[in-house]
């Protein structure tokens, strides 16, 4: 009686895995471009937008072997207008010291300017406008000690 129970258990186990556990899938990302489709730009409004399984990104050639494992949204200006562009990402880490909140900001010359926020929290991450850039984290960290400094005087 035993052997039969320990299989009944054993089958248990066995079918609880094949029907909780699914490989092969990703993190999910909303991807789009707002130069093609302005509801992808600030707020965001996902109604046209198609939401993608990263792992099922096809491989590209100069990246062999790398999956695109966290979202990405890229905030830029170019030419005085602003573009957003939201995909999957392969390369990189999410926010900024781990932090997803941050987004890495850069400028250049040609009043060129670009905010790349990339995460992998949660499916759906890179739709968030409320990332804030990294620059925006040193104003309000000076700010802060600042204020600590002033009321510790008082």
């Amino acid at each position: 009686m035993a052997p039969i129970r320990s299989l009944g258990v054993f089958a248990s186990i066995v079918i609880f895995y094949l029907f909780a556990i699914r490989e092969g899938t990703g993190i999910k990302c909303w991807v789009c471009r707002s130069l093609e489709d302005p509801k992808c730009a600030d707020p965001f409004d996902n109604t046209s937008t198609p939401f993608f399984d990263c792992a099922t990104f096809p491989e590209v050639t100069h990246l062999p072997g790398v999956k695109a494992t966290m979202c990405r949204k890229i905030r830029q200006k170019v030419n005085g207008e602003w573009r957003y562009i939201r995909s999957c990402a392969r390369l990189g880490e999410p926010g900024i010291g781990g932090d997803e909140r941050y987004c890495l900001q850069r400028s250049g010359t040609f009043n060129i300017h670009i905010e790349s926020c990339t995460c992998n929290s949660k499916d759906g991450c890179n739709a968030a406008s409320s990332m804030l850039p990294l620059n925006l984290m040193a104003v309000a960290s000076v700010s802060s000690v600042l204020a600590l400094y002033h009321l510790n005087r008082l």
